[in-house]
């Protein structure tokens, strides 16, 4: 199906009635109503495909496919855990993902396009068909003992959450957290579960080498935004719990706000960079809203069921910001919007980031200790 297809497609129009969605029955779900605990509520196309189910009449009685599911953890053993980031402007080398789709259902998520690649859709299908690479930390082990790693910091994170609800269960991340640990390999973390805490052992024990440095990604203190936009996310005052904890345990702590939306949440960059700094984050990283593939369809989807009162301002704010798009693909102004609105969100981040002492530390992590476990000495 095409750009221009799809678009016309899933046009939506603004809502009437109430905005709260567990009270304003909606289409896109079972019988027309809204998916609690779901971000997208109901399935894009997959580009890759050349067929797709459709329901022509809603009020038809033939076979169809159930919305409201369960979470499904397929699991699988993959041939590769690391994979190198070829993107200019995500701040990362490498990056791993011991789970391809996630359950948190964050309706902006720039990896559910990804789902597409393995057959699935970017909507609902990614919230709830959960890939598990059971063998992540053999994999790893293997990537490391090759005799040319250099030791470059690993982003567990980098396309997934890796500390889902999936990990309560598999526990993946603790074992990558371990053999980072056995190899001291540096490696970053971004989170927005507050399991975290639960490898606060291993991950204290990296603090006090420098091999691994955290963030939490805040971005609204709005508990109603927060359950609508990232359903099955930590609250963002479990999320300043995480960062009190570990940083009082030698882990060095930053936050990701993103992505920062024109009148949903950017206004709050100042509380969140505040709160971040009074309990332990030292450092600050932020993206501001892009629509790209199938996201665009979803969101706007989801924006006018839950927000019918500033859906079309909002819309009309990031099309500005995007030159008169919702997405862009160009390096460094992607992630990062042009215009008056992104301008003065920049502006904030830089302003409140010197106000509160963030970034101000020069700090990295250290590769110089890593070493084969067994071997005679340090790599380097």
């Amino acid at each position: 199906m095409t750009d221009k297809l799809q678009q016309d497609h899933y046009k939506v129009k603004p809502a009437s009635g109430p905005a709260n969605p567990a009270s304003s029955p909606q289409e896109g779900g079972p019988k027309g109503t809204y998916l609690p605990g779901r971000g997208a509520q109901f399935n894009t196309p997959n580009r890759f495909l050349k067929n797709e189910k459709t329901r022509e009449h809603i009020e038809g009685i033939d076979d169809w496919q159930e919305t409201n599911l369960p979470t499904q953890y397929i699991e699988q053993h993959s041939k590769t855990i690391v994979n190198k980031v070829e993107s200019p402007d995500v701040g990362m080398s490498y990056s791993m993902n011991p789970y391809a789709g996630c359950e948190h259902g964050c309706i902006y998520c720039y990896a559910r396009n990804v789902h597409e690649y393995w057959g699935y859709s970017a909507g609902l299908d990614f919230e709830q068909k959960i890939l598990v690479k059971k063998n992540a930390p053999q994999l790893l082990r293997k990537f490391l003992l090759h005799p040319k790693w250099d030791a470059t910091p690993i982003m567990l994170s980098g396309n997934t959450d890796c500390y889902q609800p999936a990990e309560q269960k598999y526990r993946l991340t603790r074992g990558l957290l371990e053999v980072c640990n056995e190899f001291n390999q540096p490696v970053g973390i971004l989170t927005k579960n507050s399991w975290i805490l639960k490898d606060k052992d291993v991950l204290q024990e990296m603090g006090k080498k420098k091999i691994v440095s955290a963030m939490v990604s805040i971005t609204s203190f709005n508990e109603d935004l927060r359950r609508t936009m990232e359903p099955r996310t930590t609250t963002a005052k479990q999320k300043l719990k995480v960062i009190q904890e570990l940083s009082s345990a030698g882990v060095r702590m930053g936050i990701m706000m993103g992505p920062m939306i024109p009148g949903l949440n950017e206004h709050e960059m100042q509380r969140i960079m505040k709160a971040a700094r009074d309990n332990g984050a030292t450092f600050t990283a932020y993206t501001f809203i892009r629509l790209n593939g199938a996201i665009k369809f979803l969101f706007q989807d989801w924006l006018y069921k839950n927000f019918p009162d500033r859906a079309d301002k909002v819309w009309h704010l990031v099309e500005q910001s995007h030159d008169g798009k919702v997405n862009d693909t160009r390096w460094g102004v992607r992630m990062r919007g042009e215009g008056n609105i992104a301008q003065m969100v920049a502006q904030q981040y830089k302003k409140y980031g010197k106000l509160y002492g963030m970034n101000a530390e020069e700090w990295s992590l250290d590769r110089t200790q890593f070493r084969v476990p067994g071997s005679q000495g340090k790599l380097f």
